[in-house]
């Protein structure tokens, strides 16, 4: 999958949220960020209008299993598989929409 920013500090992802494993496909959940049950998206496409809480997102990074994206606010949001926390909320929750971590509150 891809996630990008467009100018106005928009999100957009793309790609598929299925893994190829020993020939068997398993969905990662909430992987392009667009809810629950969206798991192929062929072109960029917006994320919902108020993701990020309406900040801009200043950089992304897309992961196998899990996205992060940064505002110009600093806040951090994080969105897919959560094995292991690696989403930051303290939970093993997946999370099929960005939501914002918590820990960087306050942070810059």
């Amino acid at each position: 999958h891809s996630v990008f920013i467009d100018g106005e500090g928009r999100l957009l992802s793309c790609g598929s949220a299925a893994e190829d494993e020993e020939e068997e496909e398993e969905v990662v959940p909430g992987l392009l960020g667009h809810g629950e049950g969206v798991q192929r998206l062929n072109t960029p496409t917006l994320f919902p209008s108020l993701t990020l809480g309406g900040e801009r997102a200043v950089s992304v990074s897309a992961a196998q299993c899990h996205s992060l994206a940064l505002t110009g606010g600093g806040e951090v949001w994080s969105w897919g598989c959560a094995v292991e926390g690696r989403l930051g909320h303290g939970d093993e929750l997946n999370e099929w929409q960005p939501k914002k971590v918590e820990a960087f509150a306050g942070r810059r």
